[in-house]
């Protein structure tokens, strides 16, 4: 179960995770290209597309090199007078794909005259330091970090104050979701003086070193499928041991290959415990994606897919080969939903619009999270967190070992009451919970639940089937933005 932590620390490629950009703006000297473009949603997503000249170091004094960092503007909705600026903290991905899939920003855009800004990550999308060689020598990646980013977003911020007429005296917002949502809590704290406030949606800021016990994702996840059906867990649990007991034989590995569709056959013991890591990641992205209406996030799925799963899931008392042809139907739904398929692709998991490479470097050095599983709390085969294993897997990987302490070193852990203007929302069928803040810690560091909620829900457009819950979630996010946005114009009365 080894790459699985990996996978798991990969996983926040969806996640969360929600970019957007907006439309009109002047040619400016650092503008490469403006264009306009819709996206396929009930809400019209009109933005243009931009670059900004970033250092690649933005603290050292000794290299003064740069790279272009993409970003998206739309600003159909924005008011010089009283509007206000959503800018996202982009993530581990490309920031089109991002956009396409994060409509609260659009749904409210009107109601805050917001322009939105959506900043794209360096080493992730268009945004790459060194070009087409930006991850052929580790040396490039040195640049990778969430403190670098920040610092992007904060010269972005500075950038657009002094070239969009009307900017300069309006309140920045940031939002995120996941990564993203981690880096909009982290700008607030690092950087209060350029946002009012941040919403940092299913960003799990605490899912380091021990402050949130290691085995606690896997057991959201698997809460996730015992509530839909008990047997359904259960079976999964039973799954790894009937997958031990076939593949001991060659003849096993044969059945088992074609009774899952694989594209590519099982060979040995290696194929198997990739097999196991990858249906593993399926339960765990299910578990994040639970929407409560048809989705193509990361798959394209049906309405609340683990429900769909588990009626595949739900007998008990079955052979291995039985509870295997079942598991077969079951992964079917998040891997071939469209029936397209002809075979199941053990290399796919999730869309391609994420960039693994990165965040699998940004794993090995800074954003180490810890997970585990002991087979008893949840449903899958027992492992234990090794972070000398991890470390020298990264040190072969990437040539660096990381350093699990230094995110709670640079952004405070569990220490964070001094801050002030973060809302952290949290979806209790989303597994990052558990490493996110579920509870208020001063009466502007608050915290909001969504049952029925999964991985930033509240991030995604407004939707027919939407659970009450989310909706008054937003609602209450909107009100604490507002509340951002009416300080920020009283203190600037104040000082005229």
């Amino acid at each position: 179960m080894g790459r699985l932590v990996q996978l798991l620390l990969l996983a926040f490629l969806m996640p969360g995770l929600a970019i957007l950009l907006p439309p009109r703006l002047k040619a400016l000297s650092n503008l490469h290209l403006s264009t306009s473009f819709t996206s396929r949603s009930s809400i019209v997503m009109k933005y243009s597309i931009h670059y900004m000249e970033q250092k690649i170091d933005h603290f050292g004094f000794n290299n003064e090199k740069t790279f272009k960092q993409r970003y998206l503007i739309a600003d159909q909705h924005w008011r010089k007078e009283g509007g206000s600026v959503l800018f996202y903290t982009g993530n581990e991905g490309d920031i089109i794909w991002f956009c396409n899939n994060t409509g609260f920003m659009w749904d409210v855009a009107e109601e805050l005259k917001a322009m939105l800004v959506f900043a794209e990550h360096r080493y992730y999308g268009q945004s790459l330091p060194f070009g087409a060689d930006t991850f052929q020598d580790p040396k490039h990646l040195n640049f990778l970090t969430s403190e670098q980013a920040l610092a992007d977003f904060a010269e972005l911020i500075k950038h657009l104050k002094r070239t969009i007429p009307g900017a300069e005296n309006q309140p920045f917002i940031a939002v995120g979701g996941s990564y993203g949502g981690m880096l909009a809590a982290w700008f607030r704290m690092k950087y209060p003086h350029m946002v009012a406030g941040a919403l940092a949606a299913s960003a799990p800021i605490w899912q380091f070193e021990d402050l949130v016990p290691c085995g606690v994702f896997m057991k959201i996840v698997t809460m996730d499928f015992k509530r839909t059906c008990p047997n359904c867990s259960e079976n999964i649990r039973s799954s790894w041991g009937a997958i031990n007991r076939l593949t001991r034989k060659s003849t096993g590995l044969d059945w088992l290959s074609k009774a899952l569709h694989l594209c590519t056959p099982l060979k040995n013991a290696q194929d198997v415990q990739h097999l196991k890591d990858w249906i593993s990641e399926t339960w765990v992205n299910l578990a994040m994606v639970d929407y409560p209406y048809e989705s193509s996030f990361l798959q394209h799925l049906p309405a609340w897919p683990i429900k769909v799963v588990c009626q595949y899931l739900k007998n008990s008392n079955l052979s291995d080969k039985e509870l295997l042809q079942n598991i077969f139907h079951a992964l079917n739904v998040y891997h071939n939903y469209s029936g397209q398929a002809t075979c199941l692709n053990m290399s796919e998991t999730s869309t391609s619009s994420l960039g693994s490479l990165g965040w699998s470097y940004q794993a090995c050095t800074e954003m180490v999270m810890p997970f585990c599983t002991n087979g008893v709390d949840d449903m899958f085969e027992p492992f234990l967190w090794d972070l000398k294993t991890f470390s020298d897997d990264c040190f072969k990987q990437w040539g660096v070992k990381p350093r699990p302490s230094w995110i709670t070193s640079m952004y405070g852990g569990k220490d964070i009451s001094s801050h002030t203007n973060i809302i952290f929302s949290n979806g209790d069928l989303d597994p990052w919970s558990g490493g996110g803040v579920t509870r208020n810690i001063t009466d502007t560091l608050v915290a909001i639940i969504i049952p029925e909620g999964a991985h930033h829900l509240d991030l995604r457009a407004n939707n027919a089937f939407d659970p009450m819950t989310v909706l008054l979630a937003r609602s209450l996010e909107v009100k604490y933005m507002k509340q951002w946005i009416r300080d920020f114009y009283a203190s600037l009365r104040k000082k005229d």
